[in-house]
């Protein structure tokens, strides 16, 4: 029987700011499926990275883009 690892998925995106209190932050803080997340600022692509045994990155897309914001895997 294979062990899942936690997968780290990165993706590029438009996020450029995110509220302490957006539902977007919520949401992501408190999926029980997320080990970690983090949206690098400072990188041209806002970089987002979402660290998950579970989840695959085209859900992970799902729910960027039901706020508003573009999400694309990097590879």
């Amino acid at each position: 029987m294979e062990t899942d690892l936690n997968s780290i998925y990165v993706f590029k995106t438009n996020i450029t700011n995110i509220d302490p209190a957006c539902e977007m932050r919520k949401t992501l803080d408190e999926h029980q499926e997320i080990e970690q997340w983090s949206i690098d600022h400072e990188d041209v692509d806002c970089v987002l990275r979402v660290v998950s045994n579970v989840l695959k990155p085209e859900t992970i897309i799902g729910m960027i883009n039901k706020f508003g914001h573009e999400c694309q895997e990097l590879n």
